[in-house]
């Protein structure tokens, strides 16, 4: 009996020897397994960049559909491959309305959101923004289009009281808008600049706000639209990016890749490739 009961001490004594040898594996194999603890980290284990667009802007961002299945192109969309190559990984591009954009940096959706954004305080408290790229010339402005018949009536802010003035939800143009103009103008934010223009043309609306560089596309594509005289008190220092709140390690990564874009002046070659596409698509730019 003594001898039989030695044996079963001596099996359970073993089985919890190999349970504790199991368990210290265990626990080796969790404490060497390294976690992501930022949003640049978790981009590098993922091997994915999500970046989100409005690809409505041509040439910033637009869908090619030559080749049968949607493609999305276009000066940010090259900027937003050329931020993945250099960390790394692959890009993968979520088109949204461009008022979501700022949502989904910082619900997290997205890891990068790039439209066109101009710098401001409001999306600086709201995400981490990157160093500025497409810096643009000296000679844009933000201003407001109209029909070329009525264009030269309107040289001041004043002139548009009571107007109703159209600009794409959620931009700088709607923020120019609604502190630069008279307070009893008629204000209507629209999802894309061509449902704006169409806005203009079809007497829906008086004005759109826009860029003084995408007017000019605009006005090639629609000789019946001019720019009035009237300049909005803005000084252009282009785009920026936008990442959620307090991810700095990424943001710096990306400054650093902006840095040597802005350097080598690929933006611009960006953009010139991009305008040729459009045009070969019949893509009308600046919508």
């Amino acid at each position: 009996m003594k001898k039989i009961l030695s044996i079963l001490l001596s099996g359970m004594l073993l089985a919890g020897t190999l349970a504790g040898c199991q368990s210290n594996g265990d626990s080796v194999d969790k404490g060497t397994k390294k976690e992501a603890h930022n949003r640049l980290e978790q981009i590098k284990e993922s091997g994915k960049l999500i970046m989100g667009t409005s690809p409505d802007f041509a040439p910033s961002e637009f869908i090619d559909n030559s080749s049968g299945k949607p493609v999305y192109v276009g000066s940010d969309v090259e900027l937003a491959k050329y931020i993945a190559e250099s960390l790394g990984v692959k890009l993968e591009v979520k088109a949204m309305e461009f008022s979501a954009i700022q949502q989904a940096v910082q619900s997290g959706t997205i890891d990068i959101g790039i439209a066109g954004f101009a710098y401001n305080p409001e999306r600086a408290e709201a995400m981490e923004l990157t160093e500025k790229f497409n810096i643009g010339t000296e000679e844009s402005y933000q201003g407001l289009l109209m029909l070329k018949d009525n264009a030269g009536n309107y040289k001041t802010k004043e002139d548009f009281s009571g107007k109703k003035v159209v600009a794409q939800n959620a931009s700088l143009q709607q923020a120019l808008v609604e502190k630069q103009l008279p307070k009893d103008v008629n204000f209507q934010p629209v999802t894309s600049t061509s449902d704006g223009i169409m806005m203009v043309i079809t007497g829906k609306a008086d004005a759109m706000a826009v860029d003084s560089d995408n007017a000019k596309n605009l006005m090639h594509n629609y000789p019946e639209i001019a720019m009035a005289e009237f300049q909005f008190d803005y000084e252009s220092e282009g785009n920026v990016a936008g990442v959620k709140k307090g991810e700095t390690e990424l943001v710096e990564a990306i400054n650093e890749i902006i840095a040597e874009v802005n350097e080598k002046g690929l933006y611009d070659q960006w953009t010139k490739e991009a305008e040729e596409l459009a045009n070969k698509l019949g893509i009308e730019m600046g919508e």
